[in-house]
């Protein structure tokens, strides 16, 4: 129970300092976005409460597959200004996006 706390607090923690650094420093905040700060802290979670390595690779093989796959979620965002798109069309339109190519993936794949 504390662990599970422990881990929102943390991820919280990273949200609030990625949006508030995010307002003054764009670039710094697409930085912390772009360390897999989530992934590490889940790949040593898993590993200290289990210690069950096949597991974890498992996981790091399928989070190295999808997460090239998430990526159309950012095109709409990147270029909403060119695209005349608010910020709610701009994040559905990202999100349909990276639903369809991840779908595909779970449909299609392995």
């Amino acid at each position: 129970m504390w662990m599970t706390l422990i881990r929102g607090v943390i991820a919280g923690v990273v949200v609030i300092g990625v949006t508030e650094l995010s307002r003054k420093f764009p670039r710094a905040g697409a930085l912390l976005l772009t360390l897999p700060l989530v992934s590490i802290l889940a790949f040593v979670m898993a590993w200290t409460k289990y210690q069950d390595l096949p597991t974890v690779s498992r996981l790091a093989k399928e989070t190295l597959i999808l997460v090239p796959l998430g990526l159309p979620f950012f095109i709409p965002l990147a270029f909403a200004e060119k695209l005349n798109l608010g910020f709610w069309p701009a994040f559905g339109l990202g999100t349909l996006l990276a639903s369809i190519t991840i779908g595909l993936w779970f449909w299609l794949g392995p």
